[in-house]
């Protein structure tokens, strides 16, 4: 019997049971290519990273590495070689059911308008409807971000906002992510924003789109076992999970 126990002569209340991700199917946002950005440095962080985000009850995996054009020069012949090594590799090592694709975390920047003007591939997620995932910088706002976004739609794209709650120049302009919505660009929130993991501001902005019903698709954006750990620990047992999880989430479309 535990020292509350002894006190007040009744059990102290249980945890929150956690809540699954199974039904999520699709994770579309993680960093497990290794060797390419801040995510997985080898092989072998990659597969551990795979069997971790399979235990928690995903059967799909986009695998999106940062391009950044003064940082990340990733190409989409890089991209897909590291796919076939993360594939083999996980062969190797037993990991079966889990179907692995690969598009990119584009940074908003001016490479990136450069690409689009010459109609350079971008990698995309969602077979036809043709999702590019983007993020911009969290403290400045791009001052081409609508250009950007008409850019991609009028050569048939269907553009994904990275983590909207963790953009700082938004916060307190709610009705801009709205706006954002509404001209069509896609929302998607990452799972540890409801720990409170990256910062307080972007807890209540994932609360605040979650409430809204903004949230289009949710993504782990694992770098990192930590990363992980962190959603099994915390986001699980989040009262806000079964709000987003209730939502008319994309992810078990991909």
């Amino acid at each position: 019997m535990s020292f509350l126990q002894k006190l007040f002569g009744r059990p102290t209340a249980e945890p929150a049971l956690a809540a699954t991700l199974a039904g999520l199917g699709a994770d579309m946002h993680s960093h497990v290519l290794p060797g390419l950005d801040d995510g997985a440095e080898s092989l072998e962080q990659s597969v551990e990273l795979l069997r971790q985000l399979q235990a928690l009850g995903y059967h799909s995996l986009v695998l999106t590495p940062h391009v950044m054009g003064d940082f990340y020069r990733n190409t989409p012949e890089g991209i897909r070689a590291a796919l076939e090594g993360v594939r083999t590799a996980a062969t190797q090592a037993g990991i079966t059911g889990l179907t692995l694709s690969c598009a990119a975390e584009y940074y908003l920047d001016e490479w990136f308008n450069r690409r689009l003007e010459q109609k350079e591939e971008l990698l995309t997620f969602g077979g036809e409807r043709r999702y590019v995932l983007f993020e911009t910088s969290y403290i400045n706002e791009p001052f081409n971000f609508q250009e950007t976004v008409f850019m991609m739609q009028a050569a048939g794209y269907h553009p994904v906002l990275a983590h909207p709650e963790r953009y700082t120049y938004l916060y307190g302009r709610f009705e801009e992510l709205v706006k954002i919505r509404e001209n069509g660009v896609l929302l998607q929130v990452n799972l540890n924003s409801l720990a409170g993991y990256y910062s307080a501001g972007a807890k209540r902005v994932a609360e605040k789109l979650i409430d809204a019903g903004l949230v289009d698709l949710v993504g782990t954006d694992a770098h990192h076992v930590k990363h992980l750990e962190n959603i099994r620990a915390k986001v699980l047992r989040s009262e806000y999970l079964p709000k987003l999880l209730a939502l008319p989430l994309l992810n078990s479309t991909l």
